[in-house]
């Protein structure tokens, strides 16, 4: 063999041998472009769609540190941190709104302890929305009564698995639901309970009614408030025909007036009085009242006081209060 022939085949074996790793070449594939996160408005403020979904997403929390004191308990003062963490999602369906909202709750210090947490997280509220429909854990209506202060109560519990409608117009809101009472008796018992809010230009009015088959009583109470002068005055009433095991009413009816004075659009001032009549269903009268003072620090950041007195049919007249400072997001 030649020289001539030796190279000639030496080029055409390299050339099979090319054009076979040609063949067999991996050729990198382009990158995915990244998905940013989106605003969603379609909600309100804070929401952003889940990527690759059309799920908007709102994350909230709050954390509130409290140094309180009161006389009539144990010790001098106590101190207390909360945090709580939310997640809302929601979107749109054939069946109209489609929503879910989680909310985790740590409690350290005298509350705690007081109800029984033992300083771990719990699942505060849980609960699915379609439309106006509402079914899970929650907060339920009666827990918005009450005034802008810290001396009044009326409803002990307001916290259920519950089931609920609400209709809302730009006028008025109306909503009726059934609560599971079976964690406050020993079988299975439920209570109803409805309200009504309607607003009057400057003026609102909110009304609550419940009824607990398990005791076979109810209660009714509702919130008046309107803006005068420089702020607004709020006057609460509320009446139970006896005690209730489930909705643990304070007592058999209760009276007060609140009214918060914008001193500045920071700084809000609002003193407040109540009257309770057969607290605890017993022959013992009661009347409290309270100062509350908030300030608003920054966004998102807020210190408030609170001083409050409370004088009662055989027992010893009483001095509460707190410093607060709260951080939500």
């Amino acid at each position: 063999m030649n020289i001539k022939s030796l190279l000639l085949g030496s080029a055409a074996a390299l050339a099979v041998v090319s054009g076979a790793q040609a063949a067999d070449a991996i050729v990198a594939a382009e990158p995915e472009p990244m998905e940013y996160v989106r605003v969603c408005d379609a909600f309100g403020t804070g929401y952003f769609y889940i990527p690759g979904t059309e799920t908007c997403l709102k994350i909230g929390g709050e954390v509130r540190a409290t140094v309180s004191f009161d006389e009539s308990s144990a010790e001098d003062w106590d101190s207390n941190v909360r945090a709580r963490l939310s997640f809302e999602a929601k979107n749109d369906s054939e069946l109209g709104t489609v929503g879910s909202y989680i909310r985790l709750q740590a409690v350290q210090g005298a509350e705690a302890d007081i109800n029984d947490d033992l300083d771990s997280v719990e699942v505060e509220q849980a609960y699915i929305t379609v439309g106006g429909f509402l079914v899970g854990r929650d907060l339920t209506w009666v827990d918005d009564w009450g005034l802008a202060g810290e001396s009044d109560g009326f409803f002990g519990n307001a916290y259920f698995n519950t089931i609920s409608y609400t209709y809302t117009s730009d006028a008025f809101t109306v909503g009726l639901g059934v609560d599971d009472l079976s964690d406050e008796f020993v079988g299975n018992e439920v209570g109803v309970q409805g309200t009504l809010s309607a607003a009057f230009g400057p003026a609102s009015l909110a009304a609550y009614a419940v009824y607990d088959f398990g005791s076979e009583e109810g209660g009714i109470a509702g919130v008046l408030s309107a803006d005068i002068g420089p702020g607004t005055l709020g006057i609460a009433a509320g009446w139970a025909s006896g005690q209730s095991v489930g909705y643990d009413f304070a007592s058999e009816w209760t009276v007060g007036a609140a009214y918060t004075f914008k001193a500045t659009e920071k700084l809000s001032i609002t003193p407040q009085v109540m009257y309770y009549d057969s607290v605890d269903f017993t022959a013992a009268d009661a009347w409290a009242a309270d100062i509350y003072v908030e300030y608003q620090l920054a966004q998102g950041l807020k210190a408030s006081a609170d001083l409050g007195y409370r004088d009662q049919d055989g027992v010893d007249d009483n001095w509460n209060g707190f410093v607060r400072l709260t951080r939500s997001f």
